[in-house]
């Protein structure tokens, strides 16, 4: 019988409306027309909105991602494990080429956990991450997660890889059929980015998972800071804030 701590993959969920492929392309192409270079032909309006703004935007953004504290360390050990979500790896094609993980801005997903991994023996780590781009590549995100972690000496019979996710709420879905009533009956840490965080928190609620988000990448500081502008950091910030904005609300009307 396979032990409980081994790596597995699943490949099948329940499909909810999001689920279904023209609500997954239009998520995508929504999340694609927040890209400040598609908005070449206004730059001059959004540079002009960034800079008379730029105290708001700030403060929205600060609101996305202080939503959630950091929990202290001595409430790591009681969990029984954590869940990663995707989006910290880099180009699959460096990784079958060169043979080496490439991490995103956001490694924070990929490297805090294994702190926890040794410090606590009996860990437990999901990730859960698919193939999540329009034009597929064949490489899910999973796949690189398991060899980041086999190279950083993880102990792989307490790693789980959920390869079939594509979005948010589908990495809840996914991460609640492999774990089955231990997503209800255990606290296990949550890991995203920070500015992702409360929609994810919202996804996993609604399947019955117990987490308890534990947020990082974070773009700003604590404290807002209006002595400093830039036309680029703002645009990125701005992008950010309202891809999330966006997919709550987005995910809120397809429940």
């Amino acid at each position: 019988m396979e032990s409980k701590f081994e790596t597995s993959r699943l490949c099948t969920t329940p499909r909810s409306p999001i689920n279904t492929p023209v609500q997954f392309i239009l998520s995508k192409i929504l999340a694609g027309v927040t890209q400040p270079l598609i908005w070449v032909m206004v730059w001059w309006a959004i540079a002009l909105l960034v800079i008379r703004r730029r105290h708001r935007l700030a403060l929205n953004m600060l609101w996305v991602e202080n939503r959630y504290s950091i929990p202290s360390e001595e409430l790591i050990g009681r969990h029984a494990g954590v869940i990663v979500l995707g989006g910290a790896t880099g180009r699959p094609d460096i990784y079958l080429s060169r043979g080496q993980v490439p991490l995103s801005e956001a490694a924070e997903r990929m490297t805090l956990p294994l702190t926890w991994m040794r410090a606590h023996p009996k860990f437990e780590l999901i990730f859960s991450g698919g193939e999540g781009r329009l034009l597929a590549t064949g490489t899910t995100e999973a796949e690189l997660a398991g060899a980041f972690y086999r190279q950083q000496g993880v102990d792989m019979r307490r790693v789980r890889l959920e390869d079939s996710s594509r979005n948010t709420r589908e990495n809840a879905q996914l991460v609640k059929a492999l774990l089955g009533q231990r997503c209800e009956n255990e606290r296990w840490l949550l890991v995203t980015s920070a500015s992702h965080m409360p929609r994810s928190v919202s996804e996993f609620d609604a399947v019955g998972c117990n987490t308890t988000p534990y947020p990082v990448d974070f773009k700003t500081s604590a404290a807002a800071t209006w002595g400093e502008y830039s036309l680029l950091g703002g645009l990125t910030r701005w992008q950010i804030a309202l891809h999330e904005w966006i997919g709550i609300l987005f995910y809120r009307n397809t429940r």
